[in-house]
């Protein structure tokens, strides 16, 4: 207890200092790059105050509450927009070329664990690009709509393809899971209606801003009980959590805004900094070190695999600069990199240089690529008023 205790206090400092430094520092450098390496320091390969498993719990639910918002903001209508059916083809065009990849690595023996590195290069952290998004109010307009379309199908897509693929079961049981988890979600959003306008629905919302915190209280008890239902079926627990934020979209009341405010604050004010804080804590430097080769061929097919296809399938959608940053943007990954390593530790199909490199892949990625999607953003401005003036 006194060892989880101290791992949580130089995870908790890691998280009240991250903010500070990243004001104090040149640039506009991400929060959640803080907050890696910031985890790193404090880790077993550094300065050895914390350890990954002491604050396991916490980084579990932190990761519930990446997908329980990604899944949030998803408009499910917008899927089937010409941005949902561009985004479709983009990662089906990604699933593809890593296939094709990853067989070349795999038959040259730099790969063992085909699956999970094949599914890791299709990922977007939609969840992760959110904060960077809405601090530089990229998430409005036309480009914000291909934005999440791209990301939540980059996280939809990889999901599913966990669940059914490297499930416990049969392909055909984990489907059957699936789809008793959607089940349950699709349900659940119903309740809301239903109880509206009873003495019960009433009282959560007479309840909902005093110190009861109703509405709060029951988000995280549908967040928790998804997490378990997607854990008890044996399906990836961000498949509950995402399935979640779909519920809460559906099922959100009038006082929608109150309630955003208050998940950012829960949120992103502990439980998400937590997983990143501790994905750092986990990460295997030593062998990064030793082996650099493997992160740059991940870092280098991240971008080649999920980022190249929106070079070309939005050339008539984006000018330039804009299809740039959608690529930039679209081959960030690092959450369901670090769940695809850890299946691939637990099977022993993955080898533990190749986990490190794929997590370290990841950590880079959300390191540089929102950081030069932003610095291309004025430029993308420019070019946005220049072609309303030409239209």
């Amino acid at each position: 207890m006194l060892e989880a205790l101290r791992s949580l206090l130089a995870a908790t400092a890691v998280i009240a200092a991250a903010p500070i430094a990243v004001a104090l520092l040149p640039g506009r450098v991400p929060q959640v790059v803080a907050l890696i390496l910031g985890g790193i320091a404090i880790g077993p390969m550094a300065l050895g105050l914390g350890q990954p498993e002491h604050v396991e719990l916490f980084a579990h639910l932190g990761l519930g509450f990446l997908f329980l918002l990604a899944g949030y903001e998803l408009e499910p209508s917008l899927l089937r927009e010409r941005a949902g059916r561009l985004a479709m083809a983009s990662w089906v065009i990604s699933a593809v070329m890593s296939i094709a990849v990853v067989g070349v690595l795999a038959r040259a023996g730099f790969v063992r664990a085909f699956m999970p590195v094949a599914i890791g290069l299709t990922t977007t952290a939609l969840g992760t690009l959110l904060p960077v998004l809405r601090e530089h109010h990229m998430h409005r307009g036309a480009f914000g709509r291909y934005i999440f379309a791209a990301g939540a199908i980059g996280e939809i897509g990889p999901v599913l393809a966990i669940a059914i693929l490297l499930g416990r079961h049969g392909s055909l049981l984990e489907l059957l899971g699936v789809s008793a988890v959607a089940a349950v979600a699709f349900l659940l959003s119903v309740v809301p209606r239903l109880i509206r306008g009873t003495l019960l629905g009433r009282v959560i919302a007479e309840k909902a801003h005093d110190t009861s915190q109703t509405t709060l209280r029951l988000t995280v008890l549908l967040l928790v009980l998804l997490l378990l239902l997607s854990a008890e079926f044996g399906l990836d627990i961000v498949l509950g959590a995402f399935f979640a934020g779909v519920v809460l979209r559906r099922s959100a009341t009038d006082d929608v805004a109150s309630l955003e405010h208050k998940l950012d604050a829960v949120g992103y004010g502990f439980f998400i900094p937590v997983f990143f804080v501790s994905s750092g804590m986990g990460l295997d430097v030593r062998t990064i070190v030793e082996r650099p080769l493997r992160l740059l061929v991940f870092f280098a097919l991240l971008l080649l695999v999920r980022g190249v296809p929106s070079l070309v399938l939005y050339r008539r959608e984006l000018p330039p600069v804009r299809r740039v940053q959608l690529a930039l943007l679209t081959a960030t990954a690092l959450p369901l990199l670090v769940a695809l390593a850890e299946v691939g530790l637990d099977s022993g199909m993955m080898l533990p240089e190749n986990a490190a490199a794929l997590v370290g892949a990841g950590v880079l990625s959300v390191a540089l690529f929102p950081l030069l999607a932003v610095r291309l953003e004025r430029r993308a401005r420019a070019q946005d008023a220049a072609a309303m003036v030409r239209g």
